[in-house]
């Protein structure tokens, strides 16, 4: 079989995912966050957090509050027994997150960022 971009990759899986963990899941890749990416934000491992996607795990209230601040969603979304709506996955993610982490910046340092950013954005007109 030859490769392609879409492949899945990693082991397959041995048991089907919980509503909840599928659901998780969802929601990750489409804010655009690896599960390594989402465990440092929730002060987790790797493979603590994959636990949170593959099996069924009682959750704490903080911990349930953290995962909707740190996905963008509401807590009810993760609960949510419907197709979890799903946003964009890949460049827009992380383009988000740089720029909100550009916004916690001093000034000039944002200023010297975006005038950068500006001149790949903006057409240059010829004089």
């Amino acid at each position: 079989m030859a490769y392609h971009a879409r492949m899945k990759t990693g082991r397959p899986e041995k048991t089907p995912r919980s509503d909840f963990g599928a659901r998780l899941r969802g929601l990750r890749e489409a804010a655009g966050f690896s599960q390594a990416e989402m465990a440092k934000q929730l002060g987790l491992t790797q493979a603590g957090y994959a636990l949170w996607e593959r099996r069924r795990v009682a959750l704490r209230a903080d911990q349930i509050v953290r995962l909707a601040e740190v996905l963008g969603v509401g807590v009810e979304e993760l609960f949510h027994e419907g197709p979890a709506k799903r946003r964009a996955a890949g460049p827009e993610g992380r383009a988000k997150r740089l720029f909100e982490r550009v916004s916690k910046l001093s000034r000039p340092k944002q200023k010297k960022i975006l005038d950068v950013v500006e001149d790949w954005l903006i057409p240059q007109t010829k004089e």
